[in-house]
């Protein structure tokens, strides 16, 4: 069994059956989280040395339980956890919530340690093997006590004599000339020769992740599971390890966009006034003009109809948030993104210069290959120098084969030709296709675009392809006039927006859904190659506004 990124959810390798009792987890709407003061951590033990029960996990020193109940059982009826947390009625502690979080640290814990100990058990059979029996010492033979000979029986060099020959020493040392070394010693020392023991060695980021202390981090993020509807036995490390990115990545973002918002509502009910400067807020964030309109008009409709307290406001607004992101993914025809199997899928990634296309390939390959997905890279980025050096880097990194032509200045056409005979005939199921970076004003350049789409319809009628945009979050509304202009040009059907974690923009994501009404399909929030995951609205909108 492995981890389908794409859907969220186990499944099994390539060549086994796929149950269908499994229902897929489609990223969507979900019920509202609970106020983070809820799963605070507070002051707690080690979680490390606690035991793996559930009950002698660290408890938060702020969450006893105002009735004196007890929490050990994460259900009333003490028979399984709940599968959703509702939101707490009350301004307290939500008690279920904490307990359901207790039962997942508990069990991942207990996964990693035996996955530890599954590891550490054939090293400490086979280094036992290899030990030797100790060898029987022979008795030791008497020896000979050896008469002392002339020359020990001389007088030794007093201290002056031994400072004059040390200082003769130096001296010969310090006037000999000096021998240069062999050229083929020095050669090794002018190049650089620890850089193929480098790039032998495994990226570290390539790491699996490991489960952290039980802290603020974890408990935001299995609270966002739970109010997804997953039970605690079904969330997996690599959904906590990822939300704790993506919250870290949308720091810049959230540090500027929350403390307006919470200084613009303050401890009072909403008010008309107050609707201006959280348009001011908005629109510093780049969240565009129609988006931002969207939010202040059905806020007003609120207002009109009840006062609405400053909770409220933003519970409301995570809602409207949510929306706006939803609906182009649920106006496409396939609003899940993902490769589809005992098929050929073939993935464009188009751009301009400097979005990040390459290396956002080089992480979908990574994705789909731990998804159990065959995959296939065609390195059709032929005018950029060593591109297709970087494209077979990230192949060798996941282990991907690269269809490339040496020649410089190729037919991107021509490598893309290639690259879809060669997965047909090994029955790969997903082409990610590398392109050349342009700029979205280049007539020529988009016409070899519209070269490459035909060469795939041509030769896999078949394939389901999709045209991906790769845009950096930091170029905020320039990405946005890039979306709308490849949109026109080169037939989009989803966008990837990247480098969430170096920018404070990213409310550019609400602005492409919005104006150029483009579904987000994945998101990059680092530079790991595990920094890119499907995008999910309900988990961006609460990481953008955690805190």
């Amino acid at each position: 069994m492995v981890f389908d990124w794409f859907r969220r959810k186990a499944a099994p390798a390539a060549g086994q059956d796929v149950p269908p009792s499994e229902a897929e987890v489609v990223p969507g709407p979900a019920p509202e989280l609970a106020t983070e003061s809820a799963l605070s951590p507070g002051t707690e033990n080690d979680p490390a040395a606690a035991p793996r029960d559930q009950g002698a996990l660290p408890e938060p020193a702020s969450s006893p339980s105002p009735d004196g109940a007890s929490r050990d059982d994460p259900s009333p009826d003490g028979d399984a956890p709940p599968a959703a947390v509702p939101p707490p009625a009350s301004g307290g502690v939500d008690q279920d919530t904490l307990a359901w979080a207790r039962e997942a640290y508990a069990r991942l814990k207990a996964q990693q340690e035996a996955a530890r100990s599954q590891t550490e058990a054939p090293q400490v059979e086979a280094q036992a093997s290899e030990v030797p029996e100790p060898a029987r010492r022979p008795a030791p033979e008497p020896t000979a006590v050896p008469e002392p000979s002339n020359a020990e029986l001389a007088p030794r060099p007093s201290l002056l004599e031994l400072a004059a020959a040390q200082r003769a020493e130096r001296q010969q040392a310090l006037t000999a000339p000096t021998e240069e070394p062999p050229p083929e010693a020095a050669e090794p020392a002018a190049g650089p020769a620890p850089a193929p023991a480098a790039s032998a060695a495994p990226p570290a980021d390539a790491a699996e992740p490991q489960l952290g202390a039980f802290d603020d981090t974890f408990t935001w993020s299995v609270e966002v599971l739970a109010a997804q509807g997953r039970a605690a036995d079904e969330v997996s490390l690599e959904e906590i390890d990822w939300l704790g990115r993506l919250r870290q990545g949308l720091e810049k973002t959230r540090r500027g966009f929350v403390s307006q918002l919470l200084e613009t509502l303050g401890d009072d009910p909403l008010t008309p006034e107050l609707l201006e400067d959280l348009e001011t807020t908005l629109l510093r964030a780049d969240v565009g003009v129609s988006a931002t309109d969207q939010v202040l008009e059905a806020l007003r409709q609120r207002l009109n109809q009840e006062v609405v307290d400053p909770a409220e406001g933003i519970r409301f607004l995570k809602e409207q948030l949510r929306g706006i992101l939803e609906r182009p993914i649920q106006e496409s025809d396939r609003p899940l993104l993902v490769p589809e199997r005992d098929r050929l899928n073939v993935w464009l990634m188009v751009g301009v210069n400097g979005v990040g296309k390459t290396t956002t390939l080089g992480k979908l390959a990574n994705l789909a290959v731990r998804s159990g997905y065959s995959c296939l890279i065609a390195a059709a980025d032929t005018f950029r120098a060593a591109a297709v050096e970087q494209v077979r880097v990230w192949g060798d990194r996941s282990h991907v084969p690269v269809i490339a032509n040496p020649s410089a200045n190729a037919d991107p056409a021509a490598v893309v030709y290639d690259a879809i005979g060669a997965a047909r005939a090994q029955g790969t199921e997903l082409v990610l296709v590398d392109t050349a970076g342009r700029l979205q004003t280049k007539h020529n350049l988009m016409e070899e675009l519209a070269k490459v789409r035909r060469i795939v319809d041509k030769l896999a009628p078949e394939a389901a392809v999709e045209s991906l945009l790769v845009l950096d979050a930091s170029q905020g509304q320039n990405g946005l006039r890039q979306a709308m202009a490849f949109a026109s040009a080169a037939g989009l059907t989803g966008v990837v927006l990247t480098k969430l974690d170096g920018s404070a923009r990213g409310g550019v994501a609400l602005a492409v859904a919005s104006e150029a009404g483009l579904p987000i399909r994945f998101i990059g929030a680092g530079e790991g190659i595990r920094d890119l995951r499907p995008f999910n609205s309900f988990e961006f909108v609460e990481a953008l506004l955690s805190g």
